[in-house]
């Protein structure tokens, strides 16, 4: 009997699995799903889940732009559709990656990044989201070479079905003086 119940158990669990989370990763939609339940404002995110072939800008230590590194920005619904998961894969194996949920209660995003270069104990966060034109802008204190407070502010641009900007840079607290270091263009893989 012990053994007979075992296995069913086994054939049994994908199917408890699918129908307890519906719209997680699964064989048929391998970038999950939206959950109805979630907030409206998943879609920020969420109308860029799927793969992207993205271009990447950094700056040397002259400031000069550097000769782009080809990366794949690959987004998807996590936690039953509640939330949104990215990640960038880098050819030389500099992975890194964002954990992206909305906080209904403050009414802002809370997008928390790892990279497997520096692990961390305590994630980087950054808050923020959609804006009046569209983009979605997050921000973190930070702290300018020099020493002078502001935050490092990073914005989705330009967000078609097909495509999206992206830029990383220190901004002064004020927005009016602003030095991008990072910058990612994306378009979708149909």
């Amino acid at each position: 009997m012990k053994k007979l119940f075992c296995l069913l158990l086994v054939f049994a669990s994908p199917f408890l699995y699918a129908q307890n989370y519906p719209y997680d990763i699964s064989e048929s939609q391998p970038f999950g799903k939206l959950n109805p339940a979630a907030p409206s404002e998943l879609m920020d995110f969420g109308q860029l889940v799927g793969m992207h072939s993205c271009l990447s800008y950094t700056k040397n230590q002259k400031g000069e732009w550097k000769s782009p590194e080809k990366i794949i920005w690959r987004w998807k619904y996590i936690m039953n559709g509640l939330a949104v998961q990215d990640e960038t894969l880098k050819p030389d194996g500099s992975h890194s990656g964002s954990i992206r949920a909305y906080d209904a209660d403050s009414l802002t995003w809370r997008v928390h990044y790892y990279t497997n270069v520096r692990p961390s104990v305590t994630l980087s966060v950054w808050t923020g989201g959609k804006v009046d034109n569209g983009d979605i802008v997050l921000y973190k204190n930070s702290r300018a070479p020099n020493g002078k407070e502001g935050y490092f502010r990073l914005t989705f641009a330009d967000i078609k079905v097909e495509s999206f900007e992206w830029i990383g840079e220190w901004v002064d607290k004020a927005e009016t003086t602003s030095f991008p270091t990072w910058k990612i263009s994306c378009k979708r893989d149909m």
